[in-house]
């Protein structure tokens, strides 16, 4: 069994080894599950050839080594000689061609593993014949990484719904003041060519009309709900208001697609925490499709105690599921068809 955890960029960071996720996994099975501490090398050789039928093994961090992400055939031959096949069920990395994603699939028979094939499956289905009305909606940090999706859907979508810090980048972009707010200012020009399309396709791309802002991030900070026009000076939005989060439950509740990525507020803090969890809700009593992705999402729904069962699909890729809804080929799918 082979992953990564975290970015330790070749250099091997004791935090960072698979132990842990080693006895998570044997707890899961309720079996034995033997780890080594490299992928590569004459231990690792003797572990595997010494392994008994029905014996499982955990190999180290793959990221511990430069190889992996560089897809250094030199590397990855080393890997490949450990096992008989591939089997590539890491959704959540195919977007990357790494050894352990791409390289591997030159040296070994490659299949796709239940997981991958069920993301691919219900994407695809996603993509090909959505029920509709279909509703994005978008949250976060950044723009960058939502761009693909947003103007692939455009034409596609009925409604998209922008919260999060991505939002303050859009109504810095329609002619609002955001204060001090996190904002990607150079990114203006496209937030408005986003917008325009929409607009110009006749879907709606609904930007929050009120917010909750402070002038610090805690748990006890105080908060004021304010109208998106009257936003000023120092203020920091970090959630969405009373107001957009009626508006966004709205048009959740009569969709017939729901895809979400990302919060609509800085939802770890306690004050900030309500427009996520309304929109987290709403996502869950939805009668139509509902489908998740990104880690952030994830950890909201746990954080508010809504079942997974909720929805119809969490995806276990944020970059790798916003990729795919953009219409691109990743990598590690890409190498399985050959």
């Amino acid at each position: 069994v082979m992953s990564h955890m975290g970015r330790p960029k070749g250099k091997v960071m004791d935090d960072l080894r698979l132990d842990k996720v080693a006895r998570k996994l044997s707890d899961i099975i309720a079996m034995p599950v033997k780890k080594v501490h490299e992928c590569i090398g004459e231990g690792v050789k003797y572990m595997v050839n010494t392994m008994k039928d029905g014996e499982i093994l955990v190999l180290e961090n793959t990221r511990f080594y430069h190889g992996e992400e560089m897809n250094d055939r030199e590397f990855t031959s080393q890997i490949a000689a450990l096992g008989d096949v591939f089997v590539s069920d890491a959704f959540g990395t195919v977007h990357r061609a790494h050894a352990t994603t791409v390289g591997l699939a030159d040296f070994l028979p490659a299949y796709a593993g239940l997981l991958l094939e069920r993301e691919i499956e219900v994407l695809s289905a996603l993509l090909e014949s959505p029920k509709r009305p279909i509703v994005l909606i978008m949250g976060g940090a950044k723009i960058d990484t939502k761009i693909g999706v947003l103007k692939n859907f455009i034409g596609k979508a009925d409604a998209f719904l922008i919260g999060g810090g991505l939002a303050n980048t859009f109504l810095h972009a329609a002619g609002h003041n955001v204060g001090k707010s996190l904002c990607e200012f150079d990114k203006a020009d496209i937030a408005r060519e986003i917008m325009l399309s929409a607009e110009k396709a006749q879907e709606k791309f609904i930007l929050p009309s009120d917010s909750i802002v402070a002038s610090e991030i805690s748990e006890v900070a105080e908060t004021i709900h304010v109208p998106v026009h009257d936003i000023d000076g120092d203020m920091k939005i970090f959630d969405i208001g009373e107001k957009s989060i009626e508006r966004f439950c709205e048009v959740i509740k009569t969709a017939g697609t729901v895809i979400w990525n990302g919060p609509v507020g800085l939802y770890e803090y306690s004050p900030f925490a309500n427009g996520t969890c309304k929109i987290a809700q709403a996502v869950a009593d939805c009668k139509g499709v509902t489908i998740l992705g990104g880690g952030d999402t994830i950890d909201a729904i746990n954080k508010f105690g809504i079942p997974k069962e909720s929805f119809t699909h969490i995806s276990t890729g944020g970059g790798a599921m916003l990729e795919f809804l953009e219409g691109k080929e990743l990598p590690g799918v890409k190498i399985l068809k050959k």
